[in-house]
């Protein structure tokens, strides 16, 4: 069985960093507060978290101080943690785990055995979770990771038992940077039976663009060699480039840029004061 567009519900996206103050610090000065979840139990990272009303958040995940070298070096964002490279994973939610990995084998995803993971909030109270890798890349990167709570969910996302804010409904669109857009509309097809993509250019944001169904996914590849998003690639690799959030109270935020996307108008916060592209529709 497929996933439908109201099963593919995004859980978290992820946004990495050197500094966890220094990325908090990005998002205020664009108005956004965060929220600290706590250090992850890996002895490498700890995080930060803005969450939204439908339960879904964006994640800034750091080094944490005095983190153990090895368990950085281990860690599977250890090189955008490093290079500071702004979006870097996303994750689906499920309520079936063992089901969906099941299911993506059956078409021919690869697919890890189940990982435990968790952090302990400030409050004390202690998180705990599996997550699943999909795809050979980096854990989350270009196929959505799965992510199962053993813990009340509401407690991962909600540190203190509310949404961070309520400006934003939550994350809608997660845009990946891709080398070739027929190769990756064709894996996703494979994966979630997904239907024949909508594309369009965008000279602004420097891309060539697909949009396959109601997939929450926007895939993006450059126009050209001497673009951000060609820069990018290189750098960093194929995967998350960009997040769009969903808008409540959008007059109450400042853009940098406007795009139109298949007939809707997505507004872009200044990249220079936050390090990385983030819109909201």
């Amino acid at each position: 069985m497929l996933l439908s567009a109201v099963e593919f519900r995004i859980d978290h996206v992820t946004v990495a960093g050197k500094s966890l103050k220094e990325l908090q610090a990005r998002l205020q000065a664009i108005g956004i507060e965060s929220e600290y979840g706590g250090p992850h139990g890996n002895r490498a990272t700890e995080m930060a978290l803005v969450s939204f009303p439908d339960e879904s958040y964006l994640e800034l995940i750091a080094l944490e101080a005095g983190g153990d070298p090895q368990m950085i070096a281990r860690h599977p964002w250890a090189r955008y943690l490093q290079m500071d490279a702004g979006p870097c994973a996303w994750a689906l939610r499920t309520n079936d785990l063992a089901a969906e990995s099941a299911r993506l084998r059956a078409a021919g995803v690869s697919v890890s055995s189940p990982q435990r993971s968790g952090r302990q909030r400030p409050d004390g109270v202690r998180l705990d979770w599996e997550t699943v890798q999909v795809g050979t890349e980096p854990n989350g990167a270009f196929f959505p990771f799965l992510i199962h709570d053993f813990t009340p969910r509401k407690q991962r996302a909600f540190v203190r038992g509310k949404p961070t804010t309520k400006d934003f409904a939550g994350v809608k669109r997660v845009v990946i940077a891709v080398k070739n857009l027929d190769d990756a509309v064709k894996r996703y097809q494979t994966a979630y039976g997904l239907p024949q993509p909508i594309r369009q250019v965008d000279a602004d944001f420097g891309a060539r663009l697909a949009l396959l169904g109601q997939a929450p996914v926007v895939f993006a590849t450059p126009l050209n060699a001497q673009s951000w998003l060609a820069r990018r690639i290189e750098e960093s690799g194929e995967g998350p480039c960009a997040f769009v959030l969903q808008a409540r109270r959008a007059g109450r935020y400042q853009s940098a840029l406007k795009s139109r996307w298949f007939g809707i108008d997505i507004s872009w916060f200044d990249t220079a004061k936050l390090g990385w592209h983030l819109g909201f529709e």
